[in-house]
């Protein structure tokens, strides 16, 4: 039963035919006889129980259900990272070359030209990426021997992915900085169950590092990094429930950081409490993309907020309870788009200037009811709306300037969004052809250009041409406004009651 066990086999990866788990207690179990090893499985349902055998508690498992004892014979250790890498390259193949036939069922495949790429990826101080993905790397090995094997001369982008099994043992003290990844760019640990504390303990051997992938670590408390990571550009803790949106402030004085990658974080809100209505915050000075998918957002306060950022121009939002406020995707579209002042790609789509325009306009006239009540007023002398107002509508203030406050016709229209109230009264007219009659015609404000030409062919019977579409509104002072796009909604073109659509083919 005795087999060998490495000296520092606590809190080493292991696998077992094809599962993969952690030693968390090395020892007897009586009554039993020799050495057994406690393990906590990655997949809780290949586990026994918690880490207690019969009234004694051996170890310790996050799942009531992921832990159980296997002997050292049946558990394979691993390899260092060199190793894994002289295997996964070549460099410890007996034989000169590889095979040069494949077996397909009953058909042979030969391969030209293997040796010269085999020789190329030998070369590995000349490798600018490296993979050893799934090759059970356990710890690092010698980083005298690391350094002479993979160093590379002048510049380069080397890439260590250590993904899914290769769950290795982090120091957990402060040790000395070697130079081994002193050029290393891109660094991808998901999945490896290193901590957010063991990320700065290593990190003063990544002074060049501009991107840091974490994601699904169970990491759940952030620390400030102090003199490491300032290099960063790209930061990605996806699925690490976090234990909730303050602890964005403790990484948010990276001073190079350009993206933050946030799916599935568990984070409800943000907040940045230095910053008041209409200010710019001074964290996240360089954040230009910002990802918060699948998150538990439900306040608009936290989209406000986002306005503060100083340099954001892209963000990604999909999937947060505040979205299912607002049924009609566009008018979403739009209320995000107002509310973040900056902002020129939401959701992957670019913000066109036409739509900023037109978005602006709506907030400042959806909410100039609500402005009125909360002691807005046309008079900028008399002007003073009330702080819940300005807390929940940070940007009104700035829009009325930009644009004047609404005009009192434009805000008696407004009536709850039924779907009465939410069909236009439209004059339908061919400026072109004198002899076909106006027609008026009520259509909903949320119906698409395209569908609106398809509903003109019929109505005006007019043969297979190209539609152009424009209109006129008595606030335009006789200008036609080009209907150009035809996946838009007529209320992105702030069509309203009485105006004249004007038809030319």
């Amino acid at each position: 039963m005795s087999a060998w066990v490495p000296s520092d086999a606590l809190g080493r990866r292991v696998v077992c035919g094809t599962e993969y788990a952690t030693v968390r207690y090395v020892g007897s179990v009586p009554p039993t006889a020799g050495i057994w090893l406690g393990v906590e499985w990655d997949d809780p349902q290949r586990g026994k129980h918690d880490g207690t055998y019969e009234g004694t508690q051996y170890f310790k498992c996050r799942h009531p259900r992921g832990g159980s004892f296997i002997r050292p014979n049946k558990a394979n250790f691993g390899v260092d990272f060199l190793t894994a890498v002289k295997d996964r390259y070549g460099l410890n193949d007996e034989q000169d070359g590889t095979e040069d036939t494949l077996v397909f069922g009953k058909k042979t495949v030969e391969f030209v030209g293997m040796d010269s790429i085999v020789e190329q990826q030998r070369q590995l101080n000349q490798l600018v990426d490296i993979s050893v993905r799934e090759c059970a790397v356990s710890h690092a090995g010698q980083k005298e021997e690391i350094s002479r094997t993979c160093s590379r001369e002048g510049k380069g982008r080397r890439r260590p992915q250590m993904n899914n099994e290769n769950k290795m043992k982090f120091p957990s003290t402060s040790t000395s900085v070697s130079s081994v990844f002193s050029k290393l760019k891109i660094l991808a640990l998901n999945q490896t169950e290193i901590t957010w504390t063991e990320v700065l303990l290593c990190a003063p051997g990544w002074p060049a590092l501009e991107e840091l992938y974490l994601t699904s670590n169970n990491i759940t408390v952030l620390e400030r990094p102090g003199n490491v990571l300032q290099t960063l550009k790209l930061l990605d803790l996806s699925d690490n429930h976090l234990l909730d949106g303050n602890q964005l402030h403790l990484v948010a004085h990276l001073p190079r950081l350009e993206q933050l990658i946030l799916r599935n974080t568990g984070i409800s809100s943000i907040h940045f409490p230095d910053a008041g209505f209409g200010c710019k915050t001074k964290m996240f000075p360089s954040l230009k993309r910002l990802a918060i998918n699948d998150n538990k957002i439900s306040q608009w306060s936290s989209i406000n907020e986002l306005d503060k950022l100083p340099s954001l121009r892209s963000l990604q939002c999909h999937n947060n309870p505040f979205m299912d406020t607002e049924k009609n995707p566009e008018t979403l579209r739009q209320l995000i788009i107002a509310k973040i002042s900056q902002l020129e790609v939401l959701n992957k789509s670019e913000i066109l200037p036409a739509e900023r325009k037109g978005a602006e306009l709506d907030y400042r006239k959806i909410f100039g009811n609500e402005w009125l009540a909360a002691g807005g007023n046309w008079n900028p002398e008399k002007n003073k709306p009330s702080e819940e107002f300005l807390a929940a509508h940070p940007r009104y203030s700035s829009l009325c300037l930009k644009y004047g406050a609404p005009e009192e016709g434009e805000l008696k229209g407004q009536q709850p969004l039924t779907l009465k109230n939410q069909l236009l009264t439209l004059t339908i007219r061919c400026p072109e052809n004198p002899e076909q009659k106006p027609v008026e015609k009520k259509l909903p404000e949320s119906m698409t250009i395209q569908k609106v030409k398809g509903l003109l062919y019929r109505l005006l019977k007019i043969p297979g041409s190209e539609l152009k579409l424009s209109y006129e509104s008595s606030k335009l002072e006789g200008k036609e406004v080009e209907l150009d796009n035809d996946l838009k909604p007529l209320q992105f073109y702030s069509i309203e009651n009485g105006d004249c659509v004007l038809v030319r083919w």
